[in-house]
């Protein structure tokens, strides 16, 4: 559940203490298994009051619901280039939903976080 209109978060740990189970464990989950697939230079923030991955810029960021979790790759074209994937869950611009007792699988986590990666990486050597 994201924080209220309360004082937000003032970095990840605080974020996550505040959410309810069984999403708290949810996200715990979708934490590490986007660490394992960003490069070791990646830093980890909030911004717009969600965890967010940083890396050449804002990466990707997850977040808890009332009724659901969300992952936020930052890119609509990401949800359109894993369609295929993410078939089964409710997908919006830049947004994968997903339960609170079920993380996304690994395999798509690490796909969507590696094409990421690259979309950021090329935009940084068009500058």
């Amino acid at each position: 559940m994201k924080k209220g209109m309360g004082a937000p978060a003032r970095d990840v740990d605080e974020y996550l203490a505040g959410v309810p189970e069984p999403a708290r464990t949810t996200l715990h989950k979708m934490r590490a298994m986007i660490r394992l697939a960003v490069p070791p230079e990646t830093t980890e923030t909030i911004s717009y009051r969600i965890p967010m991955f940083k890396y050449k810029g804002m990466l990707m960021g997850y977040a808890a619901f009332s009724n659901h979790c969300s992952l936020f790759p930052t890119s609509a074209a990401l949800v359109v280039k894993f369609k295929k994937e993410l078939k089964g869950y409710a997908t919006a611009k830049g947004t994968v939903r997903f339960p609170v007792d079920k993380p996304l699988p690994f395999a798509l986590v690490k796909k969507l976080v590696k094409a990421r990666v690259e979309l950021q990486e090329a935009k940084q050597k068009k500058r």
